[in-house]
């Protein structure tokens, strides 16, 4: 017998523990060294910078001893180092006392810092000049420069805006940009100090032809799909950067190449050389993993990257998993406007068995997408699908012509491992008798999600999901595929897949029309793969929204990033139910 006190006491402490890595210090603590050095008389930035410009040189100390000779030396020179550390913070007057007394058996560094008044400006001077002195985004960031009359100079800023006009200068094709005049003059007293910039932006340069070699068995059209640019357009370096990710995600290419070729320019224009190297055209590729919803799954991909010499692809997805098993089948014929634009002919064979339902699904859709822009996707369709189906004590079938719309905005900085960026999609879908239905419904669905960097090496994570159906039938002629649950992994954990939504007569889960929920977490990240997290989340399907029933669930969740993935554990505990219990949700992806 299962002692549930001690499963209930063990989970408890697994919860403690997670608390006391989210809260602990991110930098592992080293034991004391030999030498122990003490500055004192400054504090905040200028006092870290200090401290890390005496870390005492390798060898000093060894197997505990220290050389002494060796740390007088290092002390005559502290004094310098420590007033170099604190002119970037505008201390250039800094008086320093270096010191070295016993301390047990080692030695204490003291260095005793009288700062002084910091330099303050009397003057900031940032001008442009040339072609493109009128340009209004660099008379932005000039306008913006971060240092004016009367503050204290604080070199780092300076740098950093001063290499930021320039870097704004060159992405606007201004790739001569050069300053005639930088310069810092502080005064004899070393109290104040004139800025003066003057940028010269030199002519404007555009792109001009760009030559592509290496890929032969690839049409020309194909491959220009993959630049972000054309020519005409004002030179820039981030473009060829994004070209250069179009070509490598594409997986089609080994190695790719890219040169701007400035010294052939004529009339400003910069011709562009690409040389690629095509990888393997077939791939297959087996597939591991395991999902708390959907149990172990084992997954194989099939991939022909360039059918007829055409660069169309033809791929076929074959998945088994405990609770979900399917085989989808496509054919992709490539727009020439860009890389994400399509369209697609796919065949989808899907059967899945929850402890609410069962379905097996046999679908053809026809998907036209087109991108708007970084990271914005849309796509109408059209899907042709039957559905054979139990809910509950209900056993139907249902014939479907779905026609519909779906737009998405995907930006976050790193796929594996985000720090910051959004994600929403929206989708319009619905169908009537009129064109070979069972049913006559629409629906409308929304979902987002947000990350947000903080302080402390915290991450905020918030996301929501919604849905709304109109419909005159009863709920009994939708199919499973279009009516909403929620529990589980992605949904409100703390409750199991699908579970929650509303209930026939006998009590059994059936689905709803509508559909709302919400997430937030904090995380901590700790160590360079490892984060720790808290989270919230809430949410149901039902059929009204006069009558709304929400469920809660709250937890703790540790994850460990890899290359090609996280995995995740959450220990996740239902708030305002009888009998809650805890449940424990893990998700593990690998590609072999």
């Amino acid at each position: 017998m299962i002692n549930t006190r001690a499963v209930r006491k063990g989970t408890i402490i697994a919860i403690l523990l997670c608390l006391a890595l989210w809260l602990a210090p991110a930098a592992p603590l080293h034991a004391a060294d030999a030498v122990e050095i003490v500055v004192s008389g400054i504090e905040d930035d200028a006092l870290t910078n200090v401290q890390e410009s005496l870390v005492l040189p390798a060898g000093l100390v060894r197997d505990g001893k220290v050389d002494r000779l060796w740390l007088e030396r290092f002390a005559k020179q502290a004094a310098e180092k420590t007033r170099t550390a604190l002119e970037p913070f505008g201390y250039y007057q800094a008086q320093v006392t270096v010191a070295v007394e016993p301390a047990g058996e080692g030695y204490r560094l003291l260095v005793k810092v009288a700062p002084g008044e910091p330099v303050r400006l009397t003057g900031v001077t940032v001008n442009l000049a040339g072609p493109g002195r009128e340009e209004k985004r660099l008379q932005r960031l000039v306008a913006a420069f971060p240092l004016h009359e009367g503050d204290v100079l604080l070199q780092q800023k300076y740098e950093e805006a001063k290499a930021g006009i320039i870097s704004r200068a060159r992405d606007l094709g201004y790739l001569d940009a050069a300053y005639s005049a930088h310069e810092i003059r502080i005064s004899p007293s070393a109290t104040t100090a004139a800025i003066k910039l003057v940028l010269e932006t030199g002519e404007r340069f555009y792109f001009g032809a760009t030559h592509i070699q290496g890929a032969p068995e690839y049409p020309d059209s194909f491959l220009r799909r993959h630049l972000t640019y054309k020519p005409g357009d004002i030179f820039s370096y981030p473009s060829l950067g994004e070209t250069q990710r179009n070509f490598t995600n594409s997986e089609r290419f080994s190695d790719v190449i890219i040169t701007p070729e400035k010294e052939d320019a004529e009339d400003f224009r910069v011709p562009v050389g690409i040389q690629l190297k095509a990888g393997p055209r077939i791939s297959l590729r087996p597939g591991v993993g395991y999902g708390t919803d959907t149990g172990a799954r084992f997954t194989i991909r099939y991939r022909d990257l360039n059918m007829f010499h055409l660069g169309h692809e033809l791929y076929s997805n074959l998945y088994i998993a405990e609770r979900l098993q399917g085989l989808v089948t496509g054919y992709i014929l490539p727009s020439p406007k860009d890389v994400r634009s399509s369209t697609v002919l796919q065949l989808n064979l899907q059967q899945e068995k929850t402890t609410t339902y069962t379905s097996r699904i046999l679908a053809l859709e026809l998907d036209r997408n087109r991108s708007f822009g970084p990271g914005k996707l849309g796509t109408a369709y059209i899907k042709a699908q039957y559905e054979d189906y139990t809910v509950g004590y209900q056993n139907s079938t249902a014939r479907l012509l779905l026609p519909g719309l779906r737009f998405s905005d995907d930006r976050y900085d790193n796929p594996v491992r985000p720090r910051r960026g959004f994600r929403y999609g929206l989708e319009l879908r619905g169908t009537h008798p009129i064109l070979g239905s069972d049913t006559r419904l629409v629906q409308f669905l929304a979902e987002g999600s947000h990350l947000l960097r903080l302080p402390w090496r915290l991450s905020l994570h918030t996301r929501a999901k919604g849905a709304a159906t109109v419909l005159n039938d009863p709920i009994s002629d939708i199919p499973p595929s279009l009516r909403f649950f929620t529990g589980g992994d992605q949904s409100v954990r703390g409750y199991s897949y699908k579970s929650l939504g509303p209930r026939d007569a006998s009590g059994q889960v059936i689905g709803g029309k509508q559909l709302l929920t919400g997430s937030i977490e904090l995380e901590r990240a700790l160590f360079k793969d490892w984060g720790v997290s808290l989270f919230y989340d809430v949410g149901n399907a039902f059929n009204s929204f006069s009558s709304v029933h929400l469920f809660q669930g709250a937890g703790v969740g540790l994850h460990y990033y890899t290359s090609v993935g996280a995995l995740n554990l959450s220990v996740a505990y239902p708030l305002g139910v009888e009998n809650p219990s805890f449940h424990y949700h893990f998700t593990v992806g690998f590609e072999l």
